[in-house]
């Protein structure tokens, strides 16, 4: 730990220092205060103690330069420029709190002063920082990202995801550990084999800094070195801030059951501000009264602060479901689909002149994932545009799925619009929390003011002897989140049509493309044009029988269709296209036609797409059928290696025709 003395910066500076700390610690004693009174209505997380940390890091930032914090984010918040009376108003779920009353104490968003968010998740700010990294790369901006994140995040593997991957591609980001000592309320000697953190720095080809986390003074000289270095593209550094926090984990939670007050009360005794305060008196820098007066002023600016919380009004109930998605207004009508024409491509075929296409016009597209760079992808999803745009906007990636798709969470945030390929859906299975606590909340969370652009393509479906860490359909699973679209289209011209409208919406979008499809070729116009989310498409019209099927399970209803026409049955085939937003009217439309409902589904049962189908045609349309709705699904069980085994749990085209005429018999 840097112990050495520091000289004093000039007198402006130091005072402006002080401020911020005394401003952060005035303003968490009082709502500490508040929390005991009930005005607080969940968890607050204060920053007493800490306040050099923040203050001296922050003190270097532009307002274009931008910052992603943890549960204990109060602090960096107030440094990073958020006005004490929108912080104290979130806290007490106001309308005019930073994040309109959505967050609380753990989730403050200001993007407009570069404060990202502040997050409940313990390291994905470390993910999302070498994101807002990316984005400035990608641009070629010299704005820097910062992470703050506490002892108990170096034990994570977004911690060793996020660091290597900052230095690989050199991004302008620094890392800055607030060692507190403890993480909730297992010290760090019992979590850590190694007992310091800055000297990991090493392992990773940056520089790494151990300092006083008590020491204002240290911390702002040795983070502008840092911050400098990144601006100029000198990288990424670590720096680890050995300080305590004085007060409970959380307020209301005991603090002495794992440590003691008498090593309380020592860590008071080197309170930051204080340490600051004397020593500029003591070098007849700064008066004791200008200190004073900036007391003063604080003192009134948080009473002023409190008392415009407390008076504001609460959010309005109806705005409770505002922000889950994009402002429609955000992208523009899709327009009447073309015509298919002559022309035939496969479905990779097609998805890659929409992405081709959408690179050369905007150039904050950049891809992600194992081998997509020179190689061109493991089902040549980018083949050939490596020679084009390069290794910034084609990146070969370390197989680390959680750190390349909360990366690419940030990126979005920054305002580049990155593609994550992540080949198979089991593997970003390792990406769960990134995704559905981070990707899919982050527009609802920020208010709307922080956007979603991110597209999230691989691999499903069951063929090909791929066994069971190859083979998964998961889109049950996402479209059960509120934020994500999820799209799994079945033939090449709508893979076009759908991936183009991915590219230009603001909301996460997971494209999942069955794999025994990826081959198969249907007419596609050479113009560009775009499929809107949520419009199922009626791929053959019929008159007795509605069958619904997904993806691969279009096709084998396809098989059978003409063999049950000369046996008299009349199919009305229907092909969701995307799953979230699930077009039912549509489906809910031919049913009344036809009286009779057929859902075909690779996925498991339970919890299914074809269960919900069924779900809400029995609730709105159950006086339309004429006989019970059916439904097909894959068996539930893992999938198995073996042809034979493979076979068994998967529904094939005889299946379909069976149930139709099971259904007719009705």
């Amino acid at each position: 730990m840097t112990s050495e003395v520091t000289t004093l910066p000039e007198k402006d500076t130091l005072l402006d220092l002080y401020r911020t700390m005394q401003t952060i610690r005035q303003c968490e004693e009082e709502l500490a205060r508040c929390h005991q009174r009930g005005l607080v209505h969940g968890a607050c997380h204060t920053y007493v103690g800490e306040e050099a940390i923040a203050s001296g890091i922050c003190a270097h930032l532009d307002r274009d330069d931008v910052i992603f914090s943890t549960h204990r984010g109060h602090g960096h918040a107030l440094a990073k420029g958020l006005e004490p009376k929108q912080l104290i108003a979130e806290l007490f779920g106001r309308d005019t709190g930073c994040s309109g009353g959505r967050g609380g104490s753990m989730h403050l968003f200001s993007p407009e002063i570069g404060l990202m968010g502040t997050s409940g998740i313990v390291a994905s700010c470390i993910l999302q920082s070498t994101g807002g990294g990316y984005t400035s790369k990608l641009f070629g901006r010299d704005r820097v990202s910062v992470c703050f994140f506490g002892d108990g995040a170096v034990n994570n593997g977004a911690f060793h995801e996020g660091l290597n991957m900052a230095k690989i591609w050199n991004l302008p980001v620094i890392f800055v550990c607030e060692n507190n000592q403890f993480a909730t309320e297992v010290p760090f000697n019992e979590s850590s084999a190694i007992p310091d953190v800055g000297r990991r720095a090493e392992n990773y080809g940056m520089p790494g800094l151990e300092l006083d986390g008590n020491d204002v003074i240290a911390i702002h000289k040795e983070a502008g070195e840092a911050i400098a270095r990144a601006r100029s593209g000198g990288g990424p550094t670590l720096i680890e801030c050995k300080t305590y926090r004085t007060r409970a984990h959380a307020e209301g939670m005991g603090d002495f059951t794992y440590r003691t007050k008498e090593d309380v009360e020592e860590w008071k005794q080197r309170c930051p501000i204080s340490q600051l305060r004397d020593r500029a008196i003591a070098d007849g820098l700064v008066e004791e009264a200008e200190f004073s007066t900036i007391d003063d002023e604080v003192k009134q600016l948080i009473a002023e602060s409190r008392e415009f919380a407390e008076d504001s009004p609460w959010p309005n109930p109806d705005s409770a479901t505002k922000h889950v998605y994009a402002n429609p207004d955000d992208a523009p009508a899709a327009g009447p689909e073309p015509a298919a024409g002559d022309r035939e491509l496969t479905f990779v075929e097609a998805t890659h002149e929409a992405l081709a296409v959408e690179m050369e016009r905007n150039p904050g597209i950049f891809v992600m994932g194992e081998g997509i760079g020179a190689r061109g992808g493991n089902f040549n999803t980018t083949a050939g545009l490596f020679d084009i745009h390069g290794a910034t906007r084609l990146v070969d990636t370390p197989i680390c799925e959680r750190g390349f798709v909360g990366l690419g969470c940030g990126a979005a945030m920054t305002g580049s619009r990155p593609v994550i390929d992540f080949m198979f859906g089991d593997f970003i299975l390792d990406a769960v929390g990134e995704l559905v606590n981070q990707i899919a909340k982050m527009q609802y969370m920020s208010s709307g003011r922080l956007k979603m652009p991110i597209l999230l393509r691989g691999c499903i479906g069951i063929g090909h002897s791929a066994a069971t860490h190859h083979s998964g359909n998961y889109y049950p699973l996402y479209a059960h989140f509120p934020g994500f679209r999820v799209v799994v289209p079945s033939n090449a011209y709508d893979a076009k049509g759908l991936f183009r409208r991915a590219l230009t919406t603001n909301d996460p979008v997971m494209f999942l493309e069955h794999r025994e499809i990826l081959t198969a070729k249907t007419a596609v116009p050479e113009e560009d044009y775009e499929i809107e989310f949520g419009k199922a498409k009626v791929v053959r019209e019929g008159s007795d029988v509605t069958v619904v099927a997904i993806a691969r399970m279009v096709h084998h209803a396809l098989e059978v269709i003409d063999e049950l026409g000369s046996e008299g049955i009349s199919v009305e085939l229907i092909d969701p296209r995307t799953v979230l937003p699930l077009d039912t009217e549509t489906i809910a439309a031919s049913v009344a036609k036809t009286g009779r409902l057929l859902v075909v589904d690779e996925t498991f049962a339970p919890a299914s797409i074809g269960a919900q189908i069924a779900a809400v045609q029995a609730d709105s349309g159950f006086d339309d059928l004429d006989a019970p709705i059916k439904r097909i699904h894959g068996a539930f069980t893992p999938i198995p290696y073996s042809p034979s085994l493979e076979s068994a749990v998967v529904p094939h085209p005889e299946m379909v025709a069976t149930a139709v005429r099971d259904l007719m018999a009705e």
